[in-house]
């Protein structure tokens, strides 16, 4: 077959619209963003427990996909150790941090905390990897997102100041973790993202579900039936379909693109906060989150255009 016509009987894959890039990404921002509303509305479930839950019906959720796509679901030997890891730092272990944390902040504070994260991978990717230096741009970025974390958790270090610094410690660690687990992504090669995916949620759901059942008991499992709705959602809706979009995404636009979803999810988790939790904003919350947004947008940005060239 000559250069031509393999060209020509190769498929043709179309180029995403504007629309499209938009709509995905505000869906998976909105669902992902749902994430914190639906902890709040699962009733007062046990951290181990919710983070179990959570894992299991995500990972079921991804099983049934990949089933009726006709894919095996089950382990590879050289994915064993992928999928624990991930399971850990980027499931039972920040799902049972955050559950937690969400105990003793409000939601927006929380989900703005958490968008920190990206700066964290810059930091940490500086002192791990050599082509991941921080330029002077991705550097101020750093500097000023950690101005607005430092805007959003350090009056709680004052007396009466109405802001729990434990949860906020907390919140800190879960973008610890989740940073954590993307500097790893890195490392792996030659692997499947929709099998990281499957496989992080299912060892994500068996570890909190080992860690519930010894250390808070079957009893602790007595609230998942009442509050089953949004405990479904939150797994299914909320991980699972975010997590296949998102996939979907990267497949059409590449990764640099699709990472912009992160600016979005912590706007979705304020607005969400505002109309059914009934939380309020203030002006610290407001200004610490946007400073810290733009610090992300200036290392992220650095790093598109320094691939680009």
């Amino acid at each position: 077959m000559s250069s031509q016509q393999a060209t020509e009987a190769a498929p043709v894959t179309p180029v995403p619209t504007a629309a499209f890039v938009a709509s995905n990404l505000l869906v998976c921002s909105m669902l992902w963003g749902s994430s914190l509303l639906l902890i709040k509305l699962s009733g007062n479930q046990n951290p181990f427990v919710l983070a179990a839950m959570r894992g299991l019906i995500g990972g079921t959720t991804l099983a049934v996909w990949f089933a009726i796509q006709g894919k095996s679901v089950l382990p590879k030997r050289h994915e064993w150790g992928i999928w624990a890891t991930l399971g850990t730092l980027n499931g039972w272990l920040p799902n049972v941090l955050l559950a937690y944390a969400l105990t003793r902040l409000p939601t927006a504070p929380a989900g703005m905390i958490q968008a920190s994260s990206p700066l964290i991978v810059a930091v940490l990717s500086h002192l791990l990897f050599a082509d991941e230096r921080l330029s002077p741009q991705r550097f101020l970025g750093v500097v000023i997102g950690f101005i607005g974390m430092a805007i959003l958790i350090g009056p709680a270090a004052l007396p009466d100041s109405g802001i729990d610094p434990v949860g906020a410690l907390i919140m800190v660690a879960v973008a610890f973790s989740y940073a954590t687990a993307n500097v790893y992504v890195r490392t792996v090669r030659h692997a499947d993202p929709g099998r990281m995916a499957l496989g992080q949620q299912v060892c994500s759901g068996l570890g909190a579900m080992v860690l519930a059942l010894t250390l808070a008991g079957p009893s602790a499992f007595a609230l998942v039936v009442p509050n089953l709705v949004p405990l479904i959602a939150l797994g299914a809706l909320a991980t699972a379909l975010p997590m296949l979009l998102f996939m979907h995404l990267i497949s059409r636009t590449g990764p640099t693109r699709a990472s912009t979803v992160g600016y979005l999810t912590p706007v979705w988790t304020t607005i969400m906060a505002v109309l059914f939790l009934n939380e309020s904003i203030g002006l610290r919350e407001l200004t610490g989150g946007a400073v810290v947004m733009v610090g992300v947008a200036l290392v992220s940005l650095s790093g598109r255009l320094r691939s680009m060239r």
